[in-house]
């Protein structure tokens, strides 16, 4: 029993010490925070909390679930209505207000909303893990808040996760879809034809989680949000705007719930028990506009051109220096380009 006790602590010694030399390599992998960025989120958060809800919100009833929305509307008359459908583990803040500005100003009624577990959106029962919630289950969301402000059609604009959510709504609610919009995202993630996620990417999410929200407070978390963009740019190049993410990520961690880092795994599940929607998709008769950057490091931008390829009519727009992000630099020229597309 003594050689025992003592091989197991022999090899308590050995995995701690190999889990600290791999936290430390993975750590030094993180994409550092220069000095000036530092000194934005610290100016951030001496300064007085930003008003970043510009719209009116309310809560629409979805399975369970109570979905936050802000529903935002242009100065004059009402082109129509677009629905922002974020990336997982995402909520309605990770939306750029320059990207949404373009729309407002172009007279289109904006709704984004909290995806399940994130923001202000969430369910008394919980999560059942034995019958976790599915894509399809997250696409009657923003049905859900359709059917709240009596909005009988809108175009889907979806962003990775979002795109494929946005692509189930075209498919199982044509009735309720004007257009389609996907950016960064794909029609069967698990294609076996396509190239995968770059396998540096998540390895790198998870150590910026270490080195800077385990013990880092509140400034921790708002460093995650602007290394996590760094990271999930991939290859592409250029600054990162890092006031408005500092800015929303302080605004989400005083004035709402924070970040609740295992929703992303929930959300990875939904992705996971998704299906190819390559057959729904080839029978859409929507407009249909693919936006795919080609440093994209966690959808390639090979799943965009198939889906280009499957949809009949589908127009697209490929990015040259865009990762897996919505690039500051890119914003107006996305957002005016997916509105000649309506």
């Amino acid at each position: 029993m003594k050689i025992l006790g003592k091989l197991l602590k022999f090899l308590g010694i050995v995995t701690l010490t190999l889990s600290a030399g791999a936290t430390i390599y993975t750590c030094t992998s993180v994409p550092k925070i220069s000095k000036e960025n530092k000194e934005t989120i610290k100016k951030v958060m001496q300064s007085p909390i930003p008003k970043l809800i510009k719209g009116k919100t309310g809560y629409a009833n979805s399975q369970g679930w109570k979905v936050w929305y802000e529903d935002i509307r242009p100065k004059d008359s009402v082109q129509g209505t677009v629905v922002l459908v974020m990336g997982a583990a995402n909520d309605a803040l990770s939306w750029p207000l320059d990207f949404i500005n373009t729309f407002t100003d172009s007279g289109y009624r904006i709704i984004r909303y909290d995806h399940r577990g994130t923001g202000l959106t969430n369910s008394e029962e919980g999560r059942d893990k034995k019958n976790p919630y599915t894509l399809a289950d997250m696409a009657e969301d923003p049905i859900a808040i359709l059917d709240t402000l009596g909005i009988q059609k809108a175009h889907f604009v979806g962003a990775s996760m979002g795109g494929m959510i946005a692509q189930i709504i075209a498919i199982e609610h044509p009735e309720r879809t004007l257009s389609l919009t996907s950016i960064m995202s794909t029609g069967h993630v698990f294609d076996s034809e396509l190239p995968r996620t770059d396998p540096e990417i998540l390895p790198k999410m998870i150590s910026a989680v270490v080195k800077h929200g385990i013990l880092g407070g509140k400034k921790g978390k708002i460093k995650i949000q602007v290394v996590h963009k760094k990271i999930l740019m991939g290859e592409a190049t250029g600054d990162i705007a890092v006031k408005p993410v500092a800015e929303a990520a302080y605004y989400n961690l005083k004035e709402r719930n924070g970040y609740n880092f295992i929703t992303g795994r929930h959300h990875q599940k939904a992705i996971e028990l998704s299906d190819s929607r390559y057959d729904g998709l080839a029978q859409l008769n929507v407009p249909v506009f693919i936006v795919h950057g080609e440093q994209d490091p966690v959808i390639p931008i090979a799943h965009g051109r198939k889906m280009a390829s499957v949809i009949p009519n589908a127009d697209s727009l490929w990015l040259d220096n865009m990762g897996h992000d919505l690039p500051d630099a890119l914003l107006d020229t996305i957002a005016k380009s997916i509105i000649l597309n309506f």
